[in-house]
């Protein structure tokens, strides 16, 4: 696909789901397979939050990232054969803007959040094609770090900061545990592991206290998922950043917290 293609349905998917797959309470068969949170709008699944009921496909196929992709883009060769219909069967969508193109695909009731994404699918396109976003942010937590240096900060929080940058381009594996092979709970609990300290496998928000004031090393916690339940978790890195396990697509690396929603901030070490 061309790259604006791609930087359409990266926007639709930041915005449906943070890019993750998505299971979905109302649909418990969709809890048999790998996914990186639970949902529970109608019956949305998968990275792009499209329905069953609505005829996008079956459970199976909308719990698959790559069928999500087929089924957005539709056109000649997507499953659904223009009924729901996709990017490519909608008429005149190459003159839209590429939130209303995304949104012509959705028909959301929100249909004006799609465009504020296209700053970060615009990097994560980048990022996938070339490196050129990948490289930036190993510059960026470089620099991060020499900055760090000069803070006030307690030396298990630089070692934490050390553990983070080197996970960076670890992939993103449902359920992993194991170095540069872990989800982002996977990867929060191997760095603070490195310092001495053990974590919960999940929710390891629950054995800190929730600060307004993080300093680096502290657990970010995003994509609420109920009351006092997140979808993500990463570690503070300062200036608006973040280092996590993000998703399959772009794996471990430093990234702005904006990208994902939900934030709240949880310090682990009073």
């Amino acid at each position: 696909m061309p790259r604006d293609w791609q930087i359409i349905a990266i926007m639709m998917s930041l915005q449906e789901s943070s890019l993750r797959v998505l299971a979905n309470s109302n649909v418990p068969a969709s809890l048999r397979f790998p996914h990186d949170g639970i949902g529970s709008d109608h019956d949305s699944l998968g990275t792009a939050q499209q329905r069953p009921a609505a005829g996008w496909g079956t459970v199976e196929q909308l719990m698959d990232p790559a069928y999500n992709v087929r089924a957005f883009y539709g056109g000649p060769n997507g499953p659904n054969h223009g009924s729901p219909r996709g990017l490519l069967d909608i008429p005149g969508w190459q003159f839209m803007s590429k939130g209303q193109a995304a949104q012509a695909v959705q028909v959301s009731a929100f249909p004006e959040l799609y465009a504020r994404w296209e700053p970060e699918a615009d990097a994560i396109v980048d990022a996938l094609a070339g490196g050129v976003v990948a490289s930036s942010c190993l510059e960026s937590a470089s620099d991060s770090q020499s900055t760090i240096q000069n803070l006030n900060l307690s030396q298990v929080r630089k070692d934490l900061l050390r553990f983070a940058k080197e996970g960076l381009g670890g992939h993103y594996i449902w359920g992993g545990t194991a170095f540069k092979a872990w989800d982002c709970s996977g990867y929060v609990q191997w760095i603070y592991r490195q310092a001495g300290i053990n974590l919960p496998r999940v929710e390891q928000w629950r054995v800190g206290v929730r600060t307004r004031n993080p300093q680096p090393g502290d657990l970010v916690v995003q994509n609420a998922q109920g009351p006092n339940n997140w979808g993500h978790v990463g570690i503070y890195a300062g200036d608006g950043k973040m280092y996590s396990a993000l998703n399959p697509a772009v794996g471990t690396l430093l990234h702005p917290i904006a990208w994902n929603s939900d934030t709240a901030y949880f310090d682990l070490l009073m």
